[in-house]
């Protein structure tokens, strides 16, 4: 039998959500997708709120991860705690609300995903992605496994996905908002991206405005981000995994822009 999982790039501000609610639907019948997991840490620009998330699931997500904007709204704190469908980053330090892995019915197949967050240049006071991804894979039951590795570094995401090479099946990369071009199957047989990009406002730096960037990066005073408007793009990738050989079998991206 052949899976196909559909990863959806960082949603970002309302604008996302918008292009999310309206396009997921006949994304998820044109690909054929049986699962679909959408990262929605930047639903609020960052972090997000229970309303958003639910909106999320109503668009066709099955799993909703996060990152380090995770905190950023703490009313989602409750949320974690309820729902086995959103994913917090499993390697956050010390005793935090939610969970960092679920196990999902899907098709027969119980469907393990895992959301991780990179150190490097991100938030130290992380353990260890790599240490808890084996713990967590090791002590698991599950059928197929999934892993939304959120970093900065393109090399960490390229050596998580080497590291988990045959131990699950498919790894891709989220946070820098920018779709790489390097879908690939790895030499053990899982899928592999570095990053999927990210769902919102085209004329942007990274969804925002971009006057806002531009006054950080010439030292003017500290302003609040605000949303880029205008037409949004939606950024994903298609994973077809064969569940008798357990191996990603093709990996291609399906980004629309409107």
């Amino acid at each position: 039998m052949l899976l196909k999982i559909l990863a959806v790039g960082d949603v970002v501000g309302e604008g996302g959500q918008d292009i999310l609610s309206r396009r997921l639907p006949a994304l998820r019948d044109m690909a054929g997708a049986h699962f679909a997991v959408v990262n929605g840490e930047n639903a609020s620009g960052v972090g997000i709120t229970p309303a958003q998330a639910r909106r999320m699931f109503e668009a066709g997500a099955d799993v909703i991860t996060l990152g380090n904007h995770t905190w950023n709204r703490i009313q989602i704190g409750d949320f974690l705690d309820k729902n086995d469908n959103i994913l917090r980053p499993a390697n956050y330090a010390g005793r935090v609300p939610g969970r960092g892995m679920g196990v999902y019915q899907c098709q027969g197949l119980r469907i393990a995903v895992l959301n991780l967050m990179g150190r490097t240049n991100l938030n130290s006071n992380l353990d260890n992605p790599f240490k808890s991804a084996s713990h967590l894979l090791n002590h698991g039951e599950f059928d197929i496994a999934l892993v939304d590795f959120h970093a900065e570094a393109t090399s960490e995401k390229g050596a998580m996905g080497w590291y988990l090479d045959g131990r699950v099946q498919a790894v891709w990369g989220t946070h820098t908002h920018v779709p790489t071009a390097d879908c690939q199957i790895l030499p053990k047989g899982t899928g592999f991206v570095t990053d999927l990009g990210m769902t919102g406002p085209v004329r942007s730096v990274l969804g925002i405005k971009p006057e806002n960037s531009i006054n950080l990066f010439m030292g003017g005073l500290p302003r609040r981000y605000e949303e880029a408007e205008g037409s949004c793009k939606l950024n994903a990738c298609l994973f077809t995994i064969d569940t008798e050989k357990k191996k990603c079998q093709e990996v291609r991206r399906l980004d629309l822009e409107e």
